[in-house]
């Protein structure tokens, strides 16, 4: 028998917030969360800018010295925004708590890992050589070290999985954790992603393949459905959320914050960077996660769209959502492009959008894409230019498409 899926907690690290609450309240006010790089040199390089995690303390979520020493970045956000939502959840692993730890798992995705280390560990080896490595340079900077990290805090003996698919990664995470609930692998699954790879390294790579936007103004940079696009914006952050079990989670009293009802994933098979440009594959992962969830033709959809602002992205997502829809519910859709405020967190992204998705659907409002004020004639559908605008349907979808060809699209309920 397939079983019900919960939401129950949420948490989150973000250029406009390392709390649920100051994020959403940023979305909705259009506070741009994109600035000037100032923390490395970027004189020489194409790119700028940078959606940056400004006064991030883990000791504030509890991290101690010891341990930190031991992680990167990325690590030290996911652990944090777990630690949040596993808070909100009120689940309790411990002897004598409310779940059963072997039916407590992780799933936690990363495009990348432990970026910033690794370059760094790299480094010292050529300059200074092996002797000088640290230790701890492997399990520091490998993908599943955040799992590691936050079943370790929470005490969750279940299956923990990492999930690296580029952009995709933390919507794999989300998709798959529900899958593995719905059919009665776990009770709980503490799922999302993490990513923080700005560095000196990644914009250049990124910039030299002509991916980032090389507009200086921050408030000019990232610009998703725009005529004036001219690439994304990298971002750094991490979104987690907590599913349980629908009768697990009323059997002992938790809040309900949504209820996670689809899934779709669907692979391009095309091109390494490029997206398939006629939509078709993208649409299959949109279209299972709708059939899952129950959609019907007409019924008010919430989209949070996968918008990177570049123009193979925008214009074919576009087309997508034409493609999965029809051309006039397409055009009924409430769409936004959160990455206008937060860049693109690379395999965070996804999650910090579900969280956004959830929030949507819990007050009514979507959020606004900033900066639209010239939509591309291409992206002509309904991508909430620069304010909120209410929403009174139950439906929402985020969906995330990845270099690689990766694609994945998961729906949520109101309760």
């Amino acid at each position: 028998m397939e079983k019900r899926v919960a939401i129950v907690g949420m948490g989150i690290v973000s250029p406009l917030g390392h709390s649920v609450e100051q994020y959403w309240k940023n979305l909705i006010g259009g506070v741009c969360g994109i600035s000037k790089i100032e923390r490395f040199d970027v004189s020489d390089l194409p790119c700028k800018v940078g959606a940056q995690v400004n006064d991030f303390n883990p000791a504030d979520f509890g991290l101690e010295n010891s341990v930190i020493r031991k992680m990167d970045r990325f690590a030290m956000f996911a652990l944090a925004a777990s630690l949040q939502a596993f808070k909100q959840s009120g689940l309790n692993s411990e002897e004598g708590g409310n779940i059963d730890p072997f039916r407590l798992g992780v799933y936690i995705g990363s495009g990348i890992g432990g970026y910033s280390s690794n370059y760094e560990g790299n480094v010292k080896m050529h300059l200074e050589g092996p002797k000088w490595v640290s230790p701890n340079f492997i399990p520091t900077i490998i993908p599943n070290t955040a799992c590691g990290h936050v079943a370790i805090r929470t005490r969750a003996y279940g299956p923990s999985i990492n999930i690296t698919n580029a952009c995709a990664s933390s919507t794999h995470s989300i998709g798959e954790a529900y899958r593995a609930i719905k059919h009665g692998y776990a009770d709980a699954i503490i799922a999302g992603g993490s990513e923080a790879c700005l560095i000196r390294m990644s914009l250049a790579s990124f910039g030299n393949m002509r991916a980032l936007s090389r507009k200086e103004d921050p408030l000019n940079a990232s610009l998703p459905f725009s005529a004036d696009r001219d690439g994304f914006v990298l971002g750094e952050g991490a979104g987690i959320v907590i599913l349980e079990e629908w009768e697990h989670a009323k059997a002992r009293g938790a809040n309900i914050l949504a209820e996670i009802v689809g899934y779709g994933a669907s692979t391009d098979a095309y091109h390494t960077t490029a997206p398939r440009p006629d939509g078709t594959t993208q649409a299959r992962a949109i279209a299972c996660a709708l059939e899952e969830a129950g959609y019907k033709s007409g019924e008010p959809i919430y989209i949070n769209a996968h918008g990177t602002g570049t123009p193979l992205n925008d214009a074919c997502e576009t087309k997508t959502f034409k493609l999965v829809l029809g051309e006039k519910e397409a055009h009924k859709a409430k769409i936004t492009a959160l990455k206008s405020m937060t860049g693109h967190a690379l395999g965070a992204a996804g999650a910090m959008e579900a969280i956004a998705s959830v929030l949507t659907l819990q007050n009514g409002l979507v959020t606004p894409t900033i900066g639209l004020t010239n939509p591309d004639p291409e992206c002509d559908l309904d991508f909430t230019p620069l304010k909120p605008q209410k929403y009174d349907g139950e439906l929402a979808i985020s969906d995330s498409l990845a270099f690689g060809g990766h694609n994945a699209c998961i729906a949520f309920r109101k309760v």
